[in-house]
């Protein structure tokens, strides 16, 4: 053996420190850890900026009773850990002074520099975002100013991640809602960011952290199952760490070797996607080797190959082909001499820093404080580039937080097929040759009359598979795509491209179709158009269906998105609510007494309805929209049936004439919701990808919640979507609320919604 062969076991974490009381104790470990990777590090701004936070902080207090600086102070060690410049660094230790304080970012950028200073007011913008994932509109527009603050300076975001998994690590000082709140927002935003640019020290955690608090049950079942056996684990890895490292020794020049459990929520979802008990799941262990060239990369996978026996199928060479966050590396999983199955992952020591730091690799410390080499990595952050393009071309707010959802996800497997130039193109699996149209160039895609794969022609279904050399064919006599190309395609960034195209080749005739259609809605129903059609009005419908100019929004009616009596309504209701009916005094008395009069509060077997101006008539609810405690309400009167009760967001209600109107009263609940004793029917659908135990899984949480199911319809479309329509009995919104959250959290759902009318 060669004397400079170093094969030791060895295992880096983000370190997590403990609850520190004294923050000069906290400051001391960031010094050193940021001399521990530039041991010549100037570090006078630094302790200047600590000064200040620690002054400016010195009379707020966190919520687990510490002093507020313990916060900061968290944010710029995790940011230490990660290796960054000092400017990210100060700016870490800085990123609530602004919000939280009289400090001001001028004050920042004077004392310090424009570019922490530029740092600190995007983390602070970041920080004044709501997030809701009933609100959809909200949510994707706050989305929107995320991906823009990353285009402006990615190390915006990196600040802002190591700000939420501090706040996740002490979750447990914040009240049960707000846990489940933030660890909602973790796992369908934080945690897919940090995925995508690659940080995989701050993806896991995040991820572990918040299944902790959104399936608490899950959580402990799965720590006390890996508790168990604990020793017998470690034993276990001991062997095949030295195994491992005794039979690469000969060969491979420089090793470390390490193993390890598996994370808490990659077993979790692994069991999810496989419906697998924790006994039956593969690849439990895990076994990592780094050495310094590709070469000793594949000669060590050559060694592990002679020494167990590999499982068919279970071997991934993302080296040759890397994931879009340029992780590398060799997944094999084997056979252990127990039996017991494991994986080993092969990469190089720069490999592994990528998969480690990510995109945070590329700002390593540096004397002058410099960042070199930022913007050519950026160049390669080609997803962001693709969501910024979506920006601009999208008009409608739920169709971009749809494909972002989709483009976020981290779990989708992929194919890897080749252009006749040899060019490596990434794509979902199950796509298709027009899917690779469109990676090539939107260009490509319009003009596609056909392709051959691997010299043969094929259709435009076809689903392309990994190693395909695939040849698109193109005409400049093409009409363009089709619309059955969306039902085909699988990818976002062509099903994206196909509506661009659509949507540019008729806006004008939808336009003009759309104002044609308000103006026919106005006169069957006796309006007059061009009083409510002011700029406010129009401003307000905008905001509404996040349109951003009355043309889009004449342009969606035209093509049948949105209904041309909604929008009227909507205008006529506003205009109204700025133009009162005048009353005279003697009429506002007259009204205001029969009002109290006539107050009657009627109750049935399901639970009480105050109606205002109505005696002893009949109370039903209406089973177009079910409506259920909590929720707002207005009654219609009917002829010869009483008073109808329906939710004030019923489509059958939206789009009333405004002759039937007149007869909408007000409505409310008469008990709180939370002290409702009665059951309401609610009926919701819930869209979701296809697979097996998906209808056991959403059946379960009603079973565990103990909520009786009335029906249940399922129908599956193209493509493996499914659509589920349930209806069952329940006391509240909140508890309809919880129902979604938990549904939610199923792996496979794309979306659910209650049925509205």
């Amino acid at each position: 053996m060669k004397e400079d062969k170093i094969i030791t076991p060895i295992k880096r974490e983000i370190s997590k420190p403990k609850d520190f009381t004294e923050p000069n104790e906290l400051f001391e470990q960031l010094l050193k850890t940021i001399h521990g990777y530039h041991p010549s590090a100037d570090v006078t701004l630094i302790k200047k900026a600590y000064q200040i936070a620690y002054d400016a902080h010195k009379e707020q207090r966190r919520k687990s009773g510490e002093p507020y600086i313990i916060h900061p102070l968290c944010v710029a060690l995790i940011l230490a850990e990660l290796e960054l410049d000092k400017e990210t660094i100060v700016a870490g230790i800085l990123h609530d002074v602004v919000e939280d304080t009289v400090m001001t970012s001028e004050e920042i950028a004077t004392e310090f520099n424009p570019e922490i200073a530029l740092l600190v007011d995007g983390v602070t913008k970041l920080g004044q975002l709501n997030y809701s994932a009933d609100k959809l509109d909200i949510q994707a527009e706050n989305l929107r100013k995320m991906f823009l603050a990353m285009a402006k300076d990615i190390r915006v975001i990196l600040i802002k991640l190591a700000d939420r998994l501090h706040n996740m690590r002490t979750m447990q000082y914040m009240k049960p809602h707000k846990q489940i709140e933030k660890s909602r927002e973790t796992m369908d935003i934080y945690a897919p960011i940090a995925s995508r640019l690659g940080i995989s020290k701050i993806k896991v955690e995040l991820d572990d952290l918040s299944l902790k608090y959104l399936k608490p049950e899950v959580y402990k079942e799965l720590e006390e199952s890996l508790a168990f056996h604990k020793q017998e684990r470690e034993d276990f890895i001991r062997v095949i760490v030295d195994e491992v490292s005794a039979g690469i020794s000969t060969t491979v020049d420089k090793a470390e070797v390490d193993g390890r459990v598996k994370h808490f929520f990659s077993i979790y979802k692994k069991m999810v996607n496989q419906n697998k008990t924790i006994d039956q799941i593969y690849d439990l262990f895990a076994v990592r080797i780094k050495v310094e060239t590709v070469r000793d990369c594949y000669a060590a996978l050559g060694i592990i190959h002679e020494m167990y026996k590999p499982i068919p199928g279970r071997f991934k060479d993302y080296i040759a082909m890397p994931k879009p966050n340029r992780y590398q590396s060799l997944h094999t999983t084997l056979i252990g001499p127990t039996g017991q199955p494991f994986e080993i992952q092969i990469r190089t020591f720069e490999m592994h820093r990528i998969a480690e730091y990510g995109i945070a690799a590329h700002w390593k410390y540096k004397e002058n404080g410099g960042s070199e080499g930022i913007s050519k990595e950026e160049e390669k952050l080609t997803w962001l580039r693709e969501i910024l393009e979506w920006q601009r071309d999208m008009e409608d707010n739920k169709e971009f937080l749809s494909l972002l959802k989709t483009n976020l996800d981290l779990f989708a497997e992929q194919v890897y097929c080749f252009t006749p130039m040899g060019d490596v193109k990434t794509l979902p699996t199950g796509s298709t040759p027009i899917d690779f149209a469109y990676m090539i160039h939107s260009a490509v895609g319009n003009k596609m009359v056909g392709a051959r794969v691997n010299g043969r022609q094929v259709t435009f279904d076809y689903q392309l598979q990994t190693g395909d050399q695939v040849d698109i064919i193109t005409s400049q006599n093409s009409k363009g795509p089709s619309r059955d190309w969306l039902q085909i395609v699988k990818s976002s960034q062509a099903k994206n491209k196909i509506n661009q195209w659509f949507k540019k080749q008729f806006k004008e005739e939808n336009i003009v179709t759309g104002r044609e259609m308000l103006r026919n809605y106005a006169k069957e129903h006796n309006l007059v158009l061009a009083d409510y059609m002011k700029p406010q009005y129009q401003k307000k419908i905008m905001i509404k269906y996040g349109f951003r100019d009355w043309d889009a929004v004449c342009a969606s009616i035209g093509h049948g998105g949105l209904k041309e009596g909604q929008v009227v309504n909507k205008l006529v209701e506003l205009y109204n609510k700025d133009h009162p009916k005048i009353l005279t005094d003697e009429e506002i008395i007259k009204e205001t007494n029969e009002a109290h009069r006539d107050i009657k509060r009627h109750s049935n077997s399901k639970g009480g309805i105050v109606v205002k101006g109505i005696h002893d008539v009949a109370v039903r609810f209406s089973k177009c929209c079910n409506p259920v405690p909590g929720d707002e309400i207005c009654g219609f009167v009917t002829r010869g049936r009483g008073v109808s009760i329906h939710r004030t967001d019923c489509v059958n209600m939206m789009s009333m004439p405004e002759i039937e109107r007149v007869r909408l009263i007000d409505a409310e609940w008469e008990d709180s919701e939370e002290n409702s004793t009665g059951l309401y029917t609610a009926e919701i659908k819930v869209y979701s990808n296809d697979r097996k135990g998906l209808l056991m899984d959403i059946t379960k949480v009603f079973s565990e919640m103990d909520i009786s199911i009335n029906s249940v319809n399922s129908n599956k479309a193209k493509k493996g979507r499914v659509t589920t329509s349930i209806s069952f009995d329940i006391s509240g919104k909140a508890q309809l609320n919880s129902i979604f959250s938990k549904i939610r959290n199923i792996e496979g759902i794309i979306d659910i919604e209650r049925t509205a009318g």
